[in-house]
């Protein structure tokens, strides 16, 4: 009789090892389907059983239901709204604390934007750097701040929203353009243009002392109604970073194309960084009308068209 007990005792306790082991693995252990470093934005008013579904959309946890029941037994305050990184599975008792305590276990991402970067290149920047960042929304939104983003080394959170690096790249700017507000305000152009020229020497130059000459070159053509005639903007016109435009190209009908249009582009074509804004408030008085690089970067310079040619053959040899 005893043995039978002992055996019934046994058997029960197999069973039920069996099935907590079952119930963990079906309701409380984290998918097999997980994908490391996931993301998961939970924004505010969203309620427990919404936020238990973006979890299991994202493959964090296996079960809203139970979820949503550990939350409200245990943590009756609710959740967080907030960005959450998920760099390894963990239980949903472990995912119920972290949103009811805040718990991001978000990492900081390191981006650099380089000088003269136009906001479709910052975009992609973005993009590579940060998972699931909306450049779509990007691009939208920075379109009207290009020549505003200033091109630095930043670290964003997982999960920032494109009005966030939008806002941080420009309050830098209006931070780091402060020592030059005296001279720009002696150069006596308004910012943008200062910005869409800035934005020019980028491309067209990469000394500060070549960047310089070459100002003092486009501005004199804008004072004389001469076309700018720059390369450079095709590659922000047909967003194609390092672009050369070919004879068709020259025919381009858009307001940014300086072959057709007098003046400066409607806006810059990419976001300068403080040197290149100084060269364009600090031209250097020349006597040319004429310049252009050849393939090592040697730039020549030419008073008249006839020289200009002539430089022309000079760069292909």
């Amino acid at each position: 009789m005893e043995k039978n007990t002992k055996k019934i005792i046994y058997s029960i306790s197999g069973v039920l090892i069996v099935f907590l082991f079952a119930t963990y693995g079906a309701f409380f252990a984290p998918p097999l389907s997980f994908q490391k470093d996931s993301i998961v934005t939970i924004s505010s008013g969203t309620g427990v059983q919404e936020a238990g579904e973006l979890l299991k959309a994202k493959s964090v946890i296996q079960s809203p239901f139970v979820f949503s029941i550990l939350v409200r037994f245990i943590y009756p305050s609710g959740i967080i709204a907030n960005h959450y990184s998920f760099s390894k599975p963990q239980s949903v008792l472990t995912v119920a604390y972290r949103l009811a305590k805040g718990k991001t276990d978000l990492v900081p991402l390191k981006v650099t934007i380089p000088e003269g970067s136009s906001s479709f290149e910052i975009s992609n920047i973005l993009e590579g750097t940060l998972k699931d960042f909306d450049s779509v929304t990007f691009k939208a939104l920075a379109k009207s701040q290009e020549g505003y983003l200033f091109p630095d080394t930043y670290f964003f959170l997982p999960g920032t929203t494109p009005d966030v690096v939008i806002d941080t790249m420009r309050k830098n700017f209006d931070e780091k353009i402060k020592p030059l507000e005296s001279d720009i305000v002696i150069f006596g152009k308004p910012m943008s243009e200062i910005l869409t020229m800035a934005s020019i020497l980028e491309r067209e130059a990469r000394q500060s002392e070549t960047r310089r000459m070459v100002a003092g070159i486009l501005w004199k053509r804008i004072s004389i109604g001469m076309p700018l005639q720059v390369d450079a903007v095709f590659g922000y016109i047909f967003q194609k970073s390092g672009y050369a435009p070919t004879l068709t190209d020259l025919q381009t009908d858009s307001l940014y194309n300086t072959y057709l249009h007098r003046g400066l582009p409607p806006m810059p074509i990419g976001n300068p960084g403080l040197e290149a804004i100084q060269d364009a408030v600090t031209p250097t008085k020349n006597p040319y009308l004429y310049y252009l690089t050849d393939t090592d970067g040697n730039i020549y310079y030419a008073k008249t068209f006839a020289e200009h040619r002539l430089n022309k053959l000079k760069a292909r040899n």
